[in-house]
């Protein structure tokens, strides 16, 4: 850039005393009396310079030399570039004291080469450094009497480009957060803030341009970062005492923790009233994400989730753990049974942790483990970016088609037609994925239900949700707070989506029965899934054989899927195995039913996952009574009350009108002994 005020290139340089100038030399010696001379030529330039009072100059007096400091600091900011503190010669309260020192550019000198050690990871990061040459030297003299700091040298030729005024300011040496700022930080962080938002409202508080407060978002990270660095034992203990208070409010809450042999917290799990009651029906597949970490505390951290009817994230649960090792995980999940009275989920997804694979072996034997495809496509750029270069969007298209597939013999003949044509027969990401190829590959799992948590797409809805609380870390203790509140948050907004899905008018595109038996029964999530293979069975063809039906598209002469119907015990199943992996009857059972003019889907593959009404699980699974079933019907006709007076002003306010009459009436019946006694008897088999 052109410097503000025609500062000058060139070196300035009292000779007196003078001695040659090493950035690298960090030596600090005593200096014999400096007879500073004023620079008659830069006196000159200066007086007919309407800047002369902004640029540094050789015999320019300071009181002290942080005042010097300050003045050069100003100057190298109007230039585009920051300085730092170099060398000093001489020593406080030794001899003469301070004599001499030295400011220089920000980019001055070399970085040392650091020897590597291989058992700890290097950082790598690139230097600023490039032994750039800019500087101001000040030397102490007491001529006229009192003690004062003369510039005996200045230099401002640089060998890098300067910075614009508008980049200049994000030097770190010219950001800034002030204090009342700190604390406006500190009360966004507490409310679960990500920093973005935290930017975006002091932008709109100071009324700047976004990109223009004093401070970068990784300022404020920082500044989190060190507020965190507490006793790691007094956090723990604010930690327990915010479970127990939470605990004391809601009894319903629950935590677990274990103390290692000096009594400090070493492993805590949580989770909520209303996770609980979402696991009892969500609860069927579960990701356990477990790649996260409280940068803080330096704690790996592990969240439960799932997916409700509505096709939305729902929170299972929390742990904190000191280590991430198998003592550490099979606490985990005994935890996590703990608080859900035993069940353990049909499936678990997880990342490529073998020390969790174990222990999910050993402590939920009946759960199918599988690894989460979109923690371990996550990796991909950093894996096989560089070893494929241009072919890399050619592979990774490749994957994805052999990850879809639906044969096993398919996998294994395209798996290794992919290693032959893209070279990466060693390569060892590619041999590990191979081996563990039964945990990821949808040929070896479509016959476990996944609830769609296995799609892709998936994973942007789940990560927003875990980002939400970790995106504004502080204390220890906060956390547990800024989970609940994301929770709330998730809750609220769930419910919000799901009354937005039940107010669309569903549009029927096949005018089967099926379609629309299964639309006034399932979601409108799952019955967008349902009504996407009912359009695509009509393009296909069924053939009766001796054990089932051949089903193939219209199109094709060979192949097809094979769907086996008994229809007196209202059972049909298909090659596919797409209901046993989503919940969803395929296209292939679909046509079956339509040709054996079937004009409602069995009850059974209708699952209660995914339909409207998010009953407890316990009171579906128990055996019917007279009053559970009645119980059921009065849910279901709110239910369906809520939906359809929702859809005008006239409908909501009657009923409302009416519900609030026969509210009063109910409560005016009398309630007898042996009712009271039936309802506890219900309610204990909940």
């Amino acid at each position: 850039m052109s410097e503000e005020g025609g500062a000058v290139l060139v070196v300035y340089d009292d000779p007196s005393g003078q001695r040659s100038l090493s950035l690298d030399d960090t030596s600090s010696t005593e200096e014999s009396p400096d007879e500073t001379r004023l620079s008659l030529e830069t006196n000159s330039n200066n007086n007919n310079n309407n800047n002369s009072d902004v640029i540094p100059y050789i015999g320019q007096r300071f009181s002290t030399h942080d005042s010097a400091y300050e003045f050069y600091s100003e100057f190298a900011k109007r230039c585009g570039f920051s300085i730092r503190r170099h060398r000093t010669e001489g020593k406080d309260g030794v001899g003469k004291g301070l004599t001499r020192r030295y400011f220089v550019c920000h980019r001055a000198g070399n970085t040392p080469i650091k020897t590597s050690i291989e058992s700890k990871p290097q950082r790598n990061r690139k230097s600023s450094r490039c032994g750039c040459q800019a500087y101001l030297r000040i030397s102490k003299t007491t001529e006229l009497g009192g003690p004062e700091w003369r510039v005996t040298g200045f230099a401002n030729h640089h060998n890098h480009e300067l910075l614009e005024p508008n980049q200049v300011r994000f030097l770190p040496a010219y950001r800034t957060i002030s204090d009342s700022d700190k604390n406006r930080i500190l009360m966004f962080a507490k409310t679960g803030i990500s920093v973005q938002q935290m930017m975006r409202l002091m932008e709109l508080e100071k009324c700047v341009e976004p990109g223009y407060l004093p401070f970068t978002e990784k300022d404020v990270r920082n500044l989190l970062q060190s507020f965190r660095k507490l006793d790691p034992e007094e956090e723990s203990i604010d930690l327990l005492r915010m479970c127990r208070n939470n605990k004391d409010k809601d009894p319903n809450f629950k935590f677990e923790y274990t103390l290692d042999s000096n009594n400090r917290l070493e492993n805590i799990a949580w989770s909520y009233a209303s996770s609980i009651q979402s696991y009892e029906i969500f609860g069927d597949a579960v990701v356990f994400d477990t790649t996260h970490r409280l940068t803080a505390f330096d704690m790996p951290l592990g969240i439960w989730v799932g997916m409700n009817n509505y096709g939305m994230p729902c929170f299972f649960g929390c742990v904190l753990l000191r280590e991430e090792n198998l003592r550490s995980f099979s606490w985990a999940l005994k935890a996590f049974l703990g608080f859900m009275n035993g069940k353990a989920p049909q499936t678990i997804l997880t990342d490529q942790n073998m020390c969790l694979k174990e222990a999910i072996t050993m402590d939920m034997p009946t759960t199918k483990h599988a690894l989460c495809i979109w923690m371990i496509v996550a990796k991909f750029p950093s894996w096989f970016n560089a070893v494929l270069g241009e072919r890399y969007n050619e592979w990774k298209g490749e994957f994805y088609r052999l990850y879809n597939l639906e044969s096993i013999e398919d996998f294994e003949l395209g798996w290794r037609d992919m290693v032959n044509s893209f070279g990466l027969h060693t390569n060892r990401h590619i041999v590990n994925l191979y081996g563990l190829r039964s945990l990821w590959a949808l040929p070896f799992l479509r016959s476990h239900f996944f609830a769609g948590m296995t799609a892709i797409g998936q994973s942007k809805s789940i990560n927003a949700f875990i980002q939400r609380f970790l995106s504004a870390q502080t204390r220890l203790a906060h956390f547990v707070e800024q989970v609940a509140v994301a929770v709330d948050f998730k809750d609220q907004a769930g419910e919000q989506q799901t009354m937005q899905q039940n107010l669309q008018n569903i549009c029927l595109k096949t005018g089967a029965p099926m379609e629309s038996h299964a639309a006034s029964i399932l979601t409108p999530f799952a019955f967008s899934k349902l009504q996407e293979q009912l359009v695509l069975a009509a393009h296909y063809a069924s053939f009766q054989m001796e054990d089932g039906f051949l089903v193939r598209h219209h199109t094709k002469a060979e192949g097809g899927r094979k769907v086996y119907w008994v229809l007196r015990e209202g059972i049909i199943s298909c090659s596919c195995h797409q209901f046993e992996f989503s919940g969803i009857l395929c296209r292939h059972a679909l046509r079956v039913l339509s040709t054996g003019n079937c004009f409602q889907i069995p009850d059974r593959y209708l699952p209660i996952r995914w339909r409207r009404i998010s009953t407890p699980a316990k009171l579906l699974q128990c055996a019917p009574s007279d009053h559970a079933e009645r119980i059921q019907l009065l849910q279901s006709m709110v239910s369906t009350l809520v939906t359809e007076s929702a859809k005008s002003k006239e409908r909501l306010d009657m009923a409302t009108e009416q519900v609030s009459i026969i509210l009063s009436r109910v409560r005016e019946q009398p309630v007898s002994l042996q009712s009271t006694r039936e309802i506890s008897s219900f309610h204990r088999n909940l």
